[in-house]
């Protein structure tokens, strides 16, 4: 069973990453660091059906706000009716909550198979040329001349972790970001604290993965980030980002914009049904009034 799973991941992953990686490579001038960053791009221009599927999930998820916000009131002593109710009004909407997911998920292969790729392209020893030429394709002949590849990019070595942490700190703050931008606004405490932990994990997580992993995939997560970023401006906006607490210019929110919308709808609700009670108590004491006065006449 192993040697299977391996045979389907060198098939169908790993060996075309790593000879696209070395095709890119002859086209662009020799340059590891150039090539990565087309890859990149060319892998998001694959997965953008998807991640524009994942934003519109989280639209969704934003205007449905209000809805849930009713939910959780009206069941916060019974959290399984409330989950029951969640998962009903998702189908009804025809929302799914996992599908903000489904972009990572497919990118983990890349990731791994790239790593694979650079580490095994940068190889100077005799053994590991052996394993690389192994992995080439037999039809591309031109391809054994161009290994192994240069891996020196300004003060970086491609195939080695970036002792600077310019690079873990780039990586961090993009995804911090990122998920600022693609947290949706709730009223649930318990929520709120689950994004809040979501929203400073994954940026640490992932700049710790940087330093202890080849600069090369970093710069793939940079640029990756950076895209996810772009992409994300033009679907909802800015999200939850702010600068010092105030809005940033250009694109309006979406996301905000919906929590905000039912947020005030509420409050004029409760407003209104505060004030129905003091005019008829008001209402009843002016009729009391009225009647003593004929009791006196």
């Amino acid at each position: 069973m192993p040697e299977i799973i391996t045979t389907l991941w060198n098939s169908f992953f790993f060996q075309p990453i790593l000879n696209g990686l070395i095709i890119l490579y002859g086209v662009l001038f020799h340059n590891l660091a150039l090539t990565i960053v087309v890859f990149t791009v060319l892998v998001r221009m694959l997965i953008l059906p998807l991640t524009l599927k994942q934003l519109r999930a989280a639209k969704s998820l934003a205007t449905l706000q209000p809805e849930m916000a009713k939910l959780q009131r009206r069941y916060k002593d019974d959290r399984q009716r409330l989950s029951q109710e969640q998962m009903r009004l998702y189908k009804e909407r025809g929302v799914n909550p996992l599908g903000c997911a489904v972009p990572t998920l497919i990118q983990f292969p890349v990731w791994i198979g790239l790593y694979q790729s650079i580490l095994l392209t940068l190889a100077a020893t005799p053994e590991n040329l052996m394993s690389l030429s192994r992995h080439l394709y037999p039809s591309l002949t031109d391809l054994r001349a161009l290994v192994p590849l240069e891996s020196k990019f300004l003060w970086l070595d491609l195939g080695l972790p970036d002792w600077t942490m310019a690079l873990p700190l780039l990586v961090g703050v993009s995804m911090w970001v990122q998920q600022k931008m693609m947290t949706v606004a709730t009223e649930d405490p318990r929520q709120q604290q689950m994004n809040s932990t979501m929203q400073w994990m994954m940026p640490v997580m992932f700049g710790f993965f940087t330093t202890q992993f080849a600069s090369g995939l970093a710069i793939y997560w940079l640029v990756s980030n950076l895209i996810s970023i772009v992409v994300q401006y033009f679907v909802t906006g800015w999200g939850l980002l702010t600068w010092f607490g105030k809005p940033l210019p250009g694109k309006p929110s979406l996301i905000p914009a919906a929590a905000g919308n039912a947020a005030d709808s509420e409050g004029s609700d409760d407003t209104a049904t505060q004030e129905k009670p003091v005019k008829r108590q008001s209402d009843g004491k002016s009729g009391n009034k009225r009647k003593i006065g004929r009791r006196s006449r």
